[in-house]
């Protein structure tokens, strides 16, 4: 019997990320219903050249869901001062403006993978703000 769940969730193993995931989660109505794949630097840790013994563990695991859940759509989750974006920066600066792009040019290289793979599903992807995750929980934290 197949379980019908609408995603897998691609995300980052930073723990200062999860309540923002939760949230996000949350807000599309997929708690309960998705298959996750945590990784160091959520879609960075399945395609940058660095982590390669580690794609082909992302790829057995979302076919395994997609088959055994019956999911057709993988939501990605990545976000801003990633250790995995540090590492795989080539540039002798980091900063915001060269993170971002490290961050969209692994969702295009996972979006051409994936669709090629998979190309009836549907793929979403979004880079989160640690900032503001850090004052909601200092003022969670005050009240």
């Amino acid at each position: 019997m197949i379980n019908k769940y609408k995603a897998m969730v691609l995300s980052c193993i930073d723990p200062r990320c999860q309540p923002k995931i939760y949230s996000i989660l949350k807000k599309k109505k997929l708690l309960g219903k998705y298959s996750l794949f945590s990784i160091a630097g959520s879609s960075l840790g399945v395609t940058e050249r660095k982590f390669k013994s580690w794609h082909s563990v992302f790829w057995k695991n979302f076919d395994i869901s997609s088959k055994i859940h019956g999911i057709k759509k993988l939501v990605v989750i990545n976000h801003y001062d990633c250790g995995a974006a540090k590492m795989v920066n080539k540039k002798k600066v980091f900063n915001k403006k060269i993170e971002k792009k490290l961050h969209e040019n692994s969702f295009k290289n996972l979006k051409s993978k994936f669709l090629k793979k998979y190309p009836k599903f549907k793929i979403e992807t979004q880079i989160i703000s640690l900032k503001i995750l850090l004052l909601t929980i200092l003022e969670n934290e005050i009240i």
